[in-house]
């Protein structure tokens, strides 16, 4: 909950133009602004390919009388292609549960968004050591219903809660931990092929000086990246060291 819309759009032409000059590796970039940015960031990053929009969440109700709300097919409507779901803050702000989460993934893949869907665990269980189990868990309830066509179209954000604004950090090796094991138990389900191909992205507080380690990681796919996307200079120097 960042930036008026005309911060927001100046912000999003920096980078823009900053991706236009300097991003040439085939690296995909997707901004995820707010609800009242979308069409607009949409409008201005048309013409740039690797960009593409976001929003940051979407209601699990097709339409109706949920004042407030906003509806995959609206989110749709502005040109934006995908939707972040379940990201931790909704989670404990909101108290989202992982069948709620469940519908929200089938309402966004329904019109045609592809769901960013965020996993991870606190500090509590990552210290308890079942945490791999924990977010394992979290893909199962809210993933494992969907046909592997579908679970194709998910985009995988793996967020250790207990490392973001805690002043604790999570190792290269515990991010990679997570996510080989995290792709492993979705192989079990999908198979090698569909569990190899679907990316993983790492959110815990990814900053320029710890990006290239990170992304270094075999099942490291990318960044999902918080406060360093406010800053422009920041964001693209991440996206280049991947």
């Amino acid at each position: 909950m960042n930036q008026t819309l005309s911060d927001g759009l100046k912000l999003t032409s920096e980078i823009m133009h900053m991706v236009a000059d300097e991003v040439f590796d085939n690296v995909k970039v997707v901004i995820a602004s707010p609800f009242i940015h979308l069409s607009q960031v949409v409008s201005l990053t048309h013409e740039v390919e690797k960009i593409s929009v976001a929003a940051q969440n979407c209601s699990e109700h097709a339409s109706g009388a949920y004042t407030g709300e906003i509806s995959a097919a609206m989110i749709a409507s502005t040109g934006a292609e995908y939707v972040i779901i379940g990201h931790s803050e909704r989670r404990e702000y909101f108290q989202e549960t992982n069948a709620q989460l469940a519908a929200k993934v089938d309402i966004a893949l329904e019109n045609g968004l592809t769901p960013i869907f965020c996993c991870g665990e606190s500090l509590e269980i990552r210290e308890k050591g079942n945490f791999i189990e924990f977010v394992s868990n979290q893909i199962k309830e809210s993933l494992f219903h969907l046909s592997e066509a579908d679970f194709s179209k998910i985009v995988i954000a793996y967020e250790p809660i207990w490392a973001i604004g805690t002043g604790l950090t999570a190792t290269s090796a515990q991010a990679q931990e997570m996510h080989a094991a995290l792709r492993s138990f979705i192989g079990e389900k999908y198979g090698t092929h569909t569990a190899t191909n679907t990316s993983i992205l790492y959110g815990g507080s990814a900053k320029p000086g710890n990006a290239p380690e990170l992304f270094a990681c075999e099942d490291v796919d990318g960044g999902l990246i918080g406060g360093a996307s406010l800053k422009s200079r920041d964001f693209v120097d991440i996206i280049k060291s991947f």
